[in-house]
């Protein structure tokens, strides 16, 4: 990439009153105003976010959420680029794996089946702020962020076109999966990936 993923997905969309980052005395407030947001509308959904319910569970006073955040639109946003950074963030983790000789396939069908399993609630809450952004245009640049962020990461370990595909096959696959009953198995998701990749089961 020719920017971090930090860069990437953070130096857009930044309202004026949060171009300081948070105050001087408390420097993480802005992230953890963006952290309680995404608890937020994990509890309660979109709908129902608010300022004051974002500055309780952030345990801030009301008046710091308004000052980063004029507008609960913003304060959505910002909780979509945490979202997705936090996303990215993990899936290089995993990327390690790869560059230590792992099979791609395998390690995409286990990430696949974590966003699924242990990780289902985490997964819907972002699916629910990316949609989110059908509804309201100051979403789209994140959720366009987050789709090019992954896209870079997977042609980082492929070619451009089969990246490109790898990013739309593990989206569609979580897609489809928080919403099928049941989730789908691990042959069957492997089997996806290694169609996607055009190489053969692992011996």
């Amino acid at each position: 990439m020719t920017t971090t993923d930090s860069e990437q997905l953070g130096a857009a969309g930044n309202g004026r009153r949060g171009q300081s980052g948070g105050s001087r005395k408390d420097p993480g407030r802005r992230e953890r105003i963006a952290r309680a947001a995404i608890t937020v509308v994990a509890e309660r959904g979109i709908e129902r976010l608010t300022h004051r319910a974002v500055a309780a569970a952030a345990e801030v006073p009301l008046g710091s959420t308004t000052y980063h955040f004029a507008t609960l639109d913003d304060l959505l946003a910002v909780a979509l680029r945490q979202a997705a950074q936090d996303n990215v963030a993990e899936l290089r983790e995993y990327a390690d794996r790869m560059d230590s000789g792992g099979d791609l396939a395998a390690v995409l069908t286990d990430l696949v089946l974590r966003y699924l399993g242990p990780e289902r609630k985490r997964t819907v809450v972002e699916h629910e702020l990316y949609v989110a952004a059908l509804h309201r245009p100051a979403l789209r640049s994140a959720s366009t962020e987050w789709d090019a962020a992954l896209r870079d990461l997977f042609t980082a370990y492929t070619d451009e076109v089969t990246g490109k595909m790898l990013a739309a096959v593990f989206c569609g696959l979580l897609w489809q999966g928080i919403v099928r009953e049941p989730v789908p198995d691990r042959d069957e998701i492997e089997m996806i990936f290694r169609r996607a990749l055009g190489t053969s089961a692992a011996s």
